[in-house]
């Protein structure tokens, strides 16, 4: 990985390894992108007054809803994050990294063909839902050994060789450290936690580990955001010493993971609760990066319209209602989806428009037509509409992980809610379809000389 002098946060992809890791990141997120759509029509359904009466989905919805969440967060995002290190990483253990995508692709594949095998028991625990069901188990335990390998060559890959002077690059190995410590934490308490029946198995199991993934999504949010910024011709006015500088304070709470786990039995009370902590009073070490971030996005706001530009609005505008919301949570309700869909959100925008961003550096066409400009608001208005709908309704009540006649949509403005929740969740889908057609559509094309 190179840096340009004139462009001094603005990153060249190396021929080889990384740029053909890179593609194949790339395209398997987009697939499981697809996959997660398709499930998510019928989520949309099941929870949308009038329709959820017609058609019982009640019982697909919670079996859907874990595929789902797996695919849209789990392998979308690590896929993503995968494409990140894989650019601004050197070409070195190429064979790990494509191990580890091998690996991570059969998860996938298997994961995704989960549900049509008997005994798929859906546990709606938070952070990365489970099938009890051996298939499943195997799916999840085959792509996390692929992230394994995979987290393992970035954080040799991407360590700057400038340290305080290659931000993006250091931005990368701060998330490859980050997922480094969730999957430790994952592994450590998969070792340590009794098995007992039901959720809260699950729940202790993915929660140390979930938590701190949180931090990797943040830290490469904000590189990407840095990354369109720059791509566009605007390259943050703050010197790459102080960017890097920003990013270490950002990562600095994540110090605190491995002697939580080291002082606290995993699975006690206070171990889940100091988890719980941590994010409450380690995010605001990511606001200095936010700021960054909407300085950037100030910059390009006299540009022409693109869609990197697009997803680069839409993506800060949903992360920070994401951010108002989660300080509104009170109770077990629908504000909490509301909070973590416009947070995650807001990462996934900004993983599409770094998307668009470095097709044509991979190799791909251009993210052409209107399609490719206007995807980000639909799927960012959608999404929009989707997270006021479940904050509103939440205020009055309505409990989450429920669907159909378990809602309990008694009143006029809990039905408006859903009602919106459902109109959002479709107009969201209908972007992130949009999204994936744009990309087929240009890496099934070479790029244009």
């Amino acid at each position: 990985m190179t840096v340009s002098s004139a462009a001094p946060l603005l990153p060249s992809i190396s021929s080889g390894a990384p740029t053909s890791l890179a593609r194949a990141w790339l395209w398997l997120g987009v697939l499981a992108l697809i996959g997660s759509g398709l499930l998510a029509v019928l989520l949309v359904l099941s929870r949308t007054p009038g329709i959820q009466d017609v058609f019982p989905l009640k019982d697909l919805f919670r079996a859907a809803l874990v595929v789902h969440v797996d695919l849209s967060v789990a392998v979308w995002f690590m896929a993503f994050a995968a494409v990140i290190w894989s650019a601004l990483g050197g070409p070195g253990l190429a064979w790990l990294g494509w191990s580890g995508f091998a690996l991570a692709a059969l998860g996938t594949a298997l994961m995704t063909v989960s549900p049509f095998f008997p005994g798929a028991e859906p546990v709606l625990n938070n952070y990365i839902p489970v099938l009890k069901q051996p298939l499943f188990f195997t799916a999840l335990l085959t792509f996390g050994a692929g992230m394994s390998l995979t987290v393992l060559r970035a954080l040799v890959t991407t360590w700057p060789q400038r340290f305080l002077g290659e931000p993006l690059r250091l931005g990368a190995f701060l998330g490859a450290f980050a997922a480094f410590l969730a999957l430790a934490a994952f592994y450590w308490s998969w070792a340590l936690v009794p098995v007992v029946e039901g959720t809260i198995y699950y729940e202790v199991l993915f929660w140390g580990g979930g938590h701190t993934l949180q931090f990797q999504h943040a830290l490469l949010m904000v590189v990407a955001w840095l990354w369109i910024a720059g791509h566009l011709g605007r390259p943050s006015a703050a010197s790459p010493r102080a960017v890097s500088v920003l990013f270490l304070v950002g990562a600095l709470p994540l110090l605190v993971v491995p002697a939580i786990y080291l002082l606290l039995p995993v699975g006690s009370l206070p171990h889940v609760e100091v988890f719980a902590k941590l994010m409450e009073w380690g995010h605001p070490y990511m606001a200095p990066l936010i700021v960054l971030g909407a300085w950037s996005l100030w910059g390009v706001r006299g540009l022409p319209a693109a869609p990197a530009k697009s997803a680069l609005v839409a993506s800060f505008s949903l992360f920070a209602l994401g951010g108002v919301l989660g300080y509104m949570i009170h109770g077990v309700n629908v504000v909490i989806p509301a909070h973590y869909h416009g947070s995650t959100v807001g990462v996934t925008l900004a993983f599409m428009g770094l998307a668009y961003a470095l097709l044509p550096s991979l190799g791909f066409d251009r993210p052409q037509g209107r399609m490719a400009l206007w995807q980000p608001y639909v799927y960012g208005g959608g999404q929009l509409i989707h997270v006021l709908g479940l904050a509103w309704s939440g205020g009055y009540g309505v409990q989450r992980k429920v669907a159909g006649a378990e809602q309990m949509l008694t009143t006029l403005p809990q039905k408006i809610g859903m009602g919106m929740m459902g109109l959002g969740g479709l107009i969201a889908v209908i972007g992130g379809l949009m999204f994936v057609l744009v990309c087929l559509r240009a890496m099934s094309r070479r790029r244009q000389r």
